[in-house]
């Protein structure tokens, strides 16, 4: 804990109780750490590669970078990656994919999904856009056996993504903090569930760390940045509107839903 500030103590501490409730990292792990190249990511990046010095537990890391054909120029150089990966001595690989040349939407990505979605190459949806990465993901996982995958969602991900779920899909879900996939082979871990947007922007501040990887041109008009506007405008009313969010799923009653008699 020595190489950390007093704000990257209390991140780590709130990974490290992510960690143990859900048990996200178990000994011998093999953690594919998905690196988008901004706040997020590589805050979780340094953070499991600091607590892997005294962790209980032994777990390696690669951090993996996938490179699109859909970009602009707020995006995060190679070179500057490199630079970071191996100035923090981790292993590192990118991955290059092709979002604009492919026009037919696979099943599964519909199934997934949940509905029909419409597509053509000058209009990626952000669902498009991380399906394919982390499809390239899963397959380096396997190929390489490695047997978890580490995104960075934040608490405040969480809590956008019930409200999202709610509003357009008409259900109660939100994203888990560990989710198996193809019958327990690779697990998505999110070790930064407990950490607030606000908390990673200030440790990215201090460290130097760029404040995002690209400006999409999707980001200001989609549906995540409504639900950012909404909770903003209701946070002004409680301070505890996130937290009520966040923890709603775990406190369904459901003697007082309205459910269809079966």
């Amino acid at each position: 804990m020595r190489n950390l500030s007093k704000r990257g103590f209390f991140i780590s501490n709130k990974i490290g109780k992510a960690v143990a409730d859900y048990r996200l990292i178990e000994d011998k792990d093999k953690i594919i750490v998905a690196v988008s190249g901004g706040k997020d990511s590589l805050t979780m990046l340094k953070m499991l590669l600091e607590r892997r010095r005294w962790a209980p537990v032994s777990y390696d890391i690669l951090a993996v970078h996938v490179i699109t054909d859909y970009h602009c120029a707020g995006c995060a150089a190679r070179s500057y990656l490199e630079k970071f990966f191996e100035d923090n001595n981790c292993p590192y690989r990118f991955i290059e994919i092709r979002l604009k040349a492919q026009t037919k939407i696979p099943a599964a990505a519909r199934a997934a999904k949940g509905k029909q979605l419409k597509r053509d190459a000058g209009d990626i949806s952000c669902f498009w856009c991380s399906w394919n990465r982390r499809k390239a993901l899963f397959k380096l996982a396997s190929e390489i056996g490695y047997n978890k995958i580490a995104l960075g969602h934040h608490k405040d991900d969480v809590i956008e993504t019930i409200l999202l779920n709610l509003f357009y899909n008409g259900e109660i879900s939100a994203i888990n903090a560990r989710q198996p996939l193809f019958n327990g082979k690779v697990t998505i871990i999110r070790p930064l569930v407990y950490i607030e947007e606000r908390e990673i922007r200030a440790y990215a501040r201090e460290s130097g760390l760029p404040k995002q990887a690209c400006r999409c041109p999707n980001n200001a008009l989609s549906k995540r940045a409504l639900m950012k506007r909404v909770i903003s405008d209701l946070e002004k009313g409680s301070s505890q509107i996130k937290s009520n969010i966040f923890n709603a799923p775990t406190r369904i009653k459901s003697d007082y839903l309205c459910a269809k008699e079966m």
